[in-house]
């Protein structure tokens, strides 16, 4: 039989299981104290790690009221004397159930919360309300010796460990109450972890959907694109890009660069890339398209500081011809055989979209031939720094890079690798600006 033990006491006790020295009553919270004088509670335990200056407190949970259940003289592996509180029910319980409690050892034979005793009941309700009560804490569970069916049912709904109630002594419980603290520690952890993956998967592939899919169905034009955001771990920047072909055989694409590449911004160009996809098929180009895409602007923006850059093309479907629209955006460079790579006419192109309420985008006639290579691309490809100095490379710069790199034989998706991995490197490291590049290809 068990030998009973006063409420209210300080228990220390040994790794062995011997008592040591002598224990004083607790105070009105029910918490028993013991160890050197003046030992007192260290508040706010379960939110920081334990170590050497930490006691570990325990609550035990049970409702004899002859105090028969034994619970051993202990000390923790410092050597620090196990404070422990006890409870007669769960409403005394969630009393005493501050932060700095680190484990609860509940006696299942307690009955659920409105019952009593030798009414039929789930009988691990009262666990799941304990576990529902303290969610962060670790529990250990007490059930009658031989009862391993039970115990190992109460680890499965959440318990840490389950101990027999006439098998209890010093070395083990000092234990199962460390490797309990410990494992719900490690759990909570795996959980946070977890969800971290978990939301970052999503994000993943949330991003992964808003990046656009080339609709080029019946064209003969090659397509390539290569999109780096500047937000660390992130999949989607501020820039954004969309090719489409319309029904009467023009090609149309368009790229885009929305001032900053945080999560808002990222937000906002994904809504004018839909909203231009959506217009392009509506029928509308030129100066109607952008005008419209800033009104969407102008609605959907935080303040009235956002602007967004835009480039449009729509390529006639022989192949030989396009419009050109600048909204404050870099032109873009075109390469022919047996010509030097270089930048289409940027005279007449307009501000971004907005800056100028009412502004006008002229549409501009250019001549393509019959083989080409088009490049579209944003300013984050160009505003990356040439060495240590604060030089940029500049779209001069870019283009030379470019022409050296076709002079090498490169075309499609190895040429913008080569290029953006080498304005990277220039830039000794990673960009800080999103970069996106589209490229479209018209072979014989």
């Amino acid at each position: 039989m068990p030998v009973p033990i006063p409420r209210q006491r300080a228990i220390p006790a040994a790794e062995s299981g011997q008592a040591q020295g002598a224990f004083s009553p607790g105070g009105p919270s029910g918490e028993a104290t013991g160890g050197p004088a003046g030992a007192a509670p260290s508040p706010h335990a379960a939110t920081t790690p334990v170590d050497s200056t930490t006691n570990l407190t325990l609550l035990v949970i049970e409702d004899d009221p002859a105090g028969s259940l034994s619970v051993p003289e202990m000390l923790d592996a410092a050597g620090k004397p196990i404070r422990i509180r006890t409870a007669r029910n769960l409403t005394e319980a969630e009393r005493l159930l501050t932060d700095d409690v680190h484990c609860i050892l509940l006696d299942l034979a307690l009955p659920a919360p409105g019952r009593a005793a030798t009414e039929s009941d789930d009988e691990l309700t009262t666990l799941k309300h304990v576990l529902r009560l303290a969610p962060r804490h670790a529990v250990l569970a007490l059930t009658a010796s031989g009862d391993a069916e039970r115990g190992a049912e109460a680890v499965r709904v959440g318990a840490q460990d389950y101990l027999f109630r006439d098998e209890l002594d010093g070395r083990l419980l000092s234990r199962a109450i460390r490797y309990a603290v410990e494992r719900k520690r490690s759990d909570k952890a795996e959980r946070r972890l977890t969800e971290s993956r978990l939301r970052a998967q999503e994000n993943a592939r949330l991003e992964r959907g808003l990046l656009p899919t080339p609709l080029l169905e019946g064209s003969s034009l090659r397509f390539a694109a290569r999109y780096r955001p500047g937000r660390s771990r992130a999949l989607l920047g501020g820039d954004f890009y969309d090719t489409v072909r319309t029904p009467d055989g023009t090609v149309h694409a368009m790229i885009g660069d929305v001032c900053g590449h945080g999560p808002d911004e990222a937000a906002l160009g994904v809504e004018l890339r839909i909203a231009w996809r959506a217009l392009t098929f509506a029928g509308l180009c030129g100066d109607e398209l952008l005008s419209t895409l800033q009104q969407v602007l102008e609605h959907e923006r935080e303040n009235d500081e956002i602007f967004a850059t835009l480039c449009t093309v729509d390529i006639a479907p022989d192949g030989r011809r396009a419009g050109l629209c600048l909204a404050g955006h870099p032109s873009p460079l075109i390469s022919r055989p047996g010509r030097p790579a270089e930048l289409l006419p940027y005279e007449n192109g307009g501000p971004a979209l907005g800056l100028l309420h009412g502004a006008r985008w002229p549409r501009q006639q250019v001549e393509l031939g019959g083989e080409w290579s088009l490049m579209l691309y944003t300013d984050g490809l160009i505003e990356g720094h040439i060495g240590e100095g604060k030089e940029r490379l500049g779209q001069d710069g870019m283009v030379d890079l470019v022409r050296r790199r076709l002079a090498e034989g490169l075309t499609g998706e190895e040429l913008l690798r080569a290029t953006v991995n080498e304005v990277r490197d220039l830039n000794g490291g990673e960009l800080t600006d999103d970069v996106a590049v589209l490229l479209l290809d018209r072979m014989p």
